[in-house]
């Protein structure tokens, strides 16, 4: 192995479906029936509506950002040149650590899941984690090509999975089932909890962002785009657009066909309550919970396949601006990060271990995602902004530099920033009020790292 430069191998229709594929997972299956029932049709539209717009923002921020200065892990190396280097140091290893957690938490889930069969029951979650760890590793390990068609192709299977409920879901509210309450009625309905939930539709709002977490893995694949000032601006669009009409759609459906008053909207933990499911039983399709499993199987197999390949590119890139050890640096014939790769997969085993001898191992382990990600979204408006600010104050216009340019401007960037830092407050409000102080300092560990590593770098200049 030698220090070279990573190949641009990833094509605009992986990028594409990279980034759809983030999004289209256990938070649309799963999550989506319980902000029904918590706050209603009305709200739970309302809600997703207004974060895909407020996602929207954030993917234009991030679109210029990754065609003016595109490189492999991206979000440190942002921080770094437009905020501070003490905040790109901090925000690049929470950037990896937020992987190395969702690839850890997704191939736990993973585990669970296969536990629904008999067959698997014979096998320890642990030992389950471990083989498919190695078989991720082997995977990523061959190609980026290689990681590219396999989260294609795991995603078309998300995306057709989504659509044929949709249809299934039209069919349904214009009467093809036998129940003659489904379409507007049920949906009317169930906006009276709308009008009640109150305080509640502020905490669902953090359910709906965290649900679209991984739009941001289009910038860090920015990186290895042939063309990233062709294909990043389509890609960004697209998934836009994508993604707003599966949510929205897919809320206003289960909305019309199942009542907000469900029980089983609100056990999470069983798949029988993803409310696809409850659609297909609804119209007596026996087979539905076994089908939804291997949908959410291939769906949590897919985040954790992107969250193994984003944590080495990023250990890549920590390396490359000289945050990390320089041994991260060196790439296989193939133009893999192969130590990093490696040393991220060691860490996902600690998280393994972590959860088989810690009773609520795997909700602490949850527990810091949501923080981080709003923390990197934030960081990366920031970042975009004094972007922006830079150029005005060379006197050229953002047109003139920019391959690509935000519609919205700053003026997104700045509504998109404010709104993830109300959220992320009132995540912290939520986990005090139902927690306690201690439940709230582990998503207060995160914002810490920030502080210290910044206060640090500048204390020893």
């Amino acid at each position: 192995m030698a220090n070279q430069k990573m190949e641009r191998n990833l094509q605009a229709r992986h990028i594409s479906m990279i980034a759809i594929g983030g999004c289209i997972g256990t938070g649309l299956f799963m999550a989506s029936g319980a902000v029904v029932s918590k706050v209603g049709s009305y709200g739970a539209v309302l809600t997703y509506a207004l974060i895909g717009v407020i996602i929207y923002f954030l993917m234009a921020s991030i679109g210029e950002l990754a065609t003016f200065y595109p490189v492999s892990g991206s979000f440190g190396s942002y921080a770094t040149r437009f905020i501070d280097p003490g905040l790109g140091f901090a925000i690049g290893w929470l950037y990896w650590i937020l992987w190395i957690l969702v690839a850890s938490v997704d191939i736990i889930t993973l585990s669970k899941i296969l536990h629904y069969w008999e067959f698997f029951r014979q096998f320890s979650s642990f030992s389950i984690c471990v083989t498919f760890l190695i078989l991720l590793y082997l995977l990523n390990l061959i190609s980026v090509k290689v990681f590219g068609e396999i989260e294609y192709w795991i995603t078309i299977i998300k995306v057709i999975t989504v659509v044929v409920f949709l249809i299934v879901g039209i069919a349904i509210i214009f009467g093809v089932s036998s129940n003659p309450e489904a379409g507007l009625p049920t949906f009317i309905k169930n906006g009276d909890k709308t009008l009640s939930a109150g305080i509640g539709l502020f905490g669902v709002l953090s359910t709906a962002a965290f649900s679209f977490g991984g739009t941001e893995i289009v910038a860090v694949t920015a990186g290895e785009s042939p063309n990233p000032k062709e294909t990043m601006p389509k890609a960004v669009k697209q998934v836009f657009w994508r993604i707003l009409i599966f949510y929205i759609a897919t809320m206003f459906i289960i909305s019309s066909i199942v009542s907000a008053d469900d029980a089983r909207l609100l056990d999470t933990n069983n798949v029988t309550a993803s409310p696809f499911t409850i659609v297909f039983q609804n119209i007596g399709l026996g087979f539905a919970a076994m089908i939804m499993n291997v949908v959410i199987l291939t769906s949590v197999l897919s985040a954790a396949n992107s969250g193994m390949y984003v944590s080495s590119r990023q250990l890549f890139s920590l390396s490359s601006h000289k945050y990390g050890p320089k041994i991260f640096k060196e790439l296989n014939s193939n133009s893999v990060p192969t130590i990093a790769l490696s040393f991220s997969s060691v860490f996902m085993v600690v998280c393994f271990i972590f959860e088989r001898y810690n009773p609520s191992g795997y909700y602490m382990l949850l527990s810091m995602v949501g923080i981080i990600v709003m923390i990197i979204w934030m960081a990366s408006l920031v970042s975009q902004i004094r972007l922006r600010k830079a150029i005005v104050k060379q006197g050229k216009t953002a047109e003139e530099v920019l391959p690509y340019t935000a519609k919205t401007g700053v003026v997104g960037s700045y509504i998109a920033l404010f709104s993830f830092a109300i959220i992320t407050i009132l995540q912290l409000v939520s986990d005090y009020i139902t927690g306690g102080f201690l439940q709230m300092s582990y998503n207060l560990v995160c914002p810490l790292i920030c502080l210290i590593t910044v206060s640090y770098t500048h204390l020893t200049l």
